[in-house]
């Protein structure tokens, strides 16, 4: 198949942070790659033959990536996250995002870009959802790979890698101590105790700093990326030191946990939309806090730890770094550059989410102007993926309209 142009007259450079005019951009269907990029200083005519494709009069962006979702989760204002992994069916439940990745990858299914953790790395009864979800005889595993001591994690991050998963994912803080005092809405068959601490469920750190330090190595030698969920201040100081690659949530990270995210060159991925969900009460503090780490000029990429609110919404992610203060420019490189750095960057095999010869012919284009229209991130009429085009049309339609 024959190379094919994509002419814009408003494209958002994620490299530059600015956006710029009049950029065509040439691709190849074969490879699904952008093979050049220029900027035009002749008038096209005023219609453009096919193949070609005309979005002048659109925002045009790179494809927006969440580094942060679960494609097996429902929101959790439908149904907290130990209900549906302890009693929803083996069918809804089952963990099988490798296999989800790869029949979009075979082009057997349509889908996003996955780049999957199959199960989550956790000590000993820290983060160990049970499931009662059986298909015949067969029981469904636990929600996470437990395992403790340097030499068992190694084995865990091996497991991960056999079992096919792009990055290694670990709990570096939890509340483990939970069973102290259950909540009742997470453990509906046991009452809530009737005294309880200001703070009955802290995040306790999970690991001790060799364990992590085993995980973030073993996973380098697979040429893995190692990311760790941790909210705690202690939680993100122990993953900061051992390495990882990014961080998800780190609300209360505090000026010396982020600090140290900014000295390392660690991803955050504060996932402020599920904070928006659960934290009504405290979520100025999140915001705070995500303002505070823009402010030191810590890596940012946009994932709002979808699933755990609805599917679909993911771009309420960038629509709250907006409304807390971070650029529309800062925002979409968060949203698209920093994505793929909190993918793997480079290990991910593929570059994506920006615009430069090489990289995946990922394109979408907006009807309205995201530096004036805070709805416009909802209002995409294109969709381009690897050079295909997966939606096309002349209004715009709200994706998350009810």
């Amino acid at each position: 198949m024959p190379t094919f142009q994509v002419h814009t007259d408003l494209l958002f450079d994620p490299k530059k942070k600015e956006f710029v005019k009049d950029i065509s951009i040439t691709i190849d269907p074969n490879t699904g790659l952008i093979t050049e990029v220029h900027q035009r200083k002749d008038e096209l005519p005023d219609s453009i033959e096919k193949p070609n494709i005309d979005l002048r009069g659109k925002v045009v962006c790179p494809g927006f990536v969440d580094a942060h979702t679960h494609i097996f989760l429902h929101a959790y204002n439908e149904a907290p996250s130990v209900v549906q992994k302890r009693d929803e069916s083996f069918v809804e439940r089952i963990e099988a995002d490798a296999n989800i990745r790869d029949a979009i990858n075979r082009g057997l299914t349509p889908g996003p870009r996955l780049f999957v953790a199959t199960r989550v790395i956790a000590s000993t009864a820290a983060y160990e959802p049970r499931t009662e979800n059986h298909l015949g005889g067969t029981c469904m595993p636990a929600g996470c790979d437990s395992a403790d001591g340097p030499d068992e994690l190694r084995k865990a991050v091996r497991r991960r890698i056999g079992h096919g998963a792009d990055v290694i994912k670990f709990y570096a803080d939890y509340y483990r101590r939970v069973m102290r005092f259950p909540p009742k809405q997470q453990h509906p068959y046991i009452p809530s105790m009737k005294f309880q601490p200001v703070h009955p469920n802290p995040d306790l750190v999970v690991f001790q700093d060799e364990e992590m330090n085993a995980i973030v190595s073993e996973a380098k030698l697979a040429c893995a990326p190692a990311i760790a969920h941790a909210d705690s201040r202690e939680g993100v100081l122990a993953a900061a030191r051992a390495g990882v690659l990014s961080i998800e949530h780190a609300s209360r990270a505090g000026e010396d946990g982020l600090s140290m995210l900014k000295e390392k060159g660690i991803i955050f991925v504060p996932t402020m939309a599920i904070f928006e969900l659960i934290l009504q009460e405290r979520f100025d503090r999140v915001v705070e806090n995500l303002q505070l780490a823009h402010k030191l000029g810590v890596r940012l990429a946009c994932g709002g730890d979808t699933g755990t609110f609805p599917h679909g919404e993911n771009a309420r992610e960038m629509e709250i770094f907006i409304e807390a203060g971070i650029s529309v420019e800062d925002t979409l490189e968060a949203g698209t550059v920093g994505g793929w750095e909190a993918c793997g960057g480079d290990l991910c095999g593929r570059r994506f989410g920006w615009f430069e010869t090489g990289c995946a012919a990922d394109i979408i284009a907006l009807d309205t102007d995201p530096r004036v229209d805070p709805k416009a991130l909802r209002k995409v009429s294109f969709v381009m993926k690897d050079g295909r085009i997966w939606k096309e049309n002349h209004e715009a339609v709200d994706l998350y309209s009810p």
